[in-house]
């Protein structure tokens, strides 16, 4: 039976070949040169905004899911994440999967101008293309899987984030995945989601946390839905917190960050 990773994986690459034909990486990395050269690499940093706050809360535009459908399909990107951003979002994390999380591109240019909180593109990222995307539309930082990835492509990938001025985000789940990890990750993250399966234990960061380096940020995503827990995983050494349903199921993801976050602080 096919894992829900590697059909979404095999689903990203079918995508890739249609946008590549419509505008191939050529033309693409045009692009991208001339928005350098108008605005240099400056990026807002993800990175350093997570070691620099409180509550390190990375909140989540995040519409739908594969395992449990539309979560928030009337939420409009322009209304949630500004509130995110005043509510004292460290990060904000957009997916830009269409077809198994209801994102969109667009998301990340609609509201970049609207904030300087750094923007994390959340996405399955399997080709250099997709990294000329995130430059081109306003991200900050990119999301790398280790689980989609193999080592070699994984760092590849990692080095052309650099050169385009990205931070990156790897994930991991578990400790057969941790020879990925090369002092260059900007953060490190562990995903209490299993990609093939979804099953999701916010267990996995406290297993596995003794094994990863205080050197890197560390970020633990997914399954978080109490304050108390994000005070327990500060205290092993995370200091991210990528949260995405438990602010996006309610009516005003705003707000529940906000209340969130003053539960984390208090």
């Amino acid at each position: 039976m096919k894992d829900i990773l590697t059909e979404i994986v095999e689903n990203k690459r079918t995508e890739l070949r249609a946008t590549k034909a419509f505008l191939p990486l050529d033309d693409l990395r045009r692009l991208v040169e001339k928005k350098i050269e108008a605005e240099g690499l400056k990026l807002r940093s993800m990175r350093e905004s997570l070691r620099n706050s409180a509550s390190g809360i990375i909140s989540e535009f995040k519409r739908k899911s594969p395992s449990k459908g539309w979560i928030h399909e009337d939420a409009k990107v322009t209304e949630v994440v500004p509130k995110y951003a005043a509510n004292g979002a460290s990060a904000i994390s957009i997916l830009t999967d269409n077809k198994y999380f209801g994102g969109n591109q667009n998301f990340i240019r609609d509201v970049r101008s609207l904030i300087e909180t750094p923007i994390l593109r959340k996405d399955f990222i399997v080709d250099e293309y997709q990294l000329y995307e995130a430059k081109l539309i306003g991200a900050d930082a990119v999301l790398l899987i280790a689980a989609d990835l193999t080592k070699t492509k994984c760092n590849s990938l990692l080095q052309k984030a650099h050169e385009l001025g990205l931070e990156v985000l790897l994930e991991i789940h578990d400790e057969k995945e941790l020879n990925y990890v090369t002092p260059d990750v900007d953060m490190l993250g562990v995903n209490n989601r299993h990609l093939g399966t979804f099953h999701t234990d916010v267990e996995q960061s406290f297993k596995i946390a003794d094994q990863l380096s205080k050197e890197f940020t560390l970020v633990s995503e997914s399954g978080i839905s109490k304050a108390e827990t994000v005070k327990q995983l500060r205290e092993i050494g995370f200091r991210g917190f990528l949260i995405g349903e438990t602010f996006m199921k309610e009516s005003d993801p705003g707000i529940a960050l906000k209340n969130f976050i003053q539960q984390v602080e208090g």
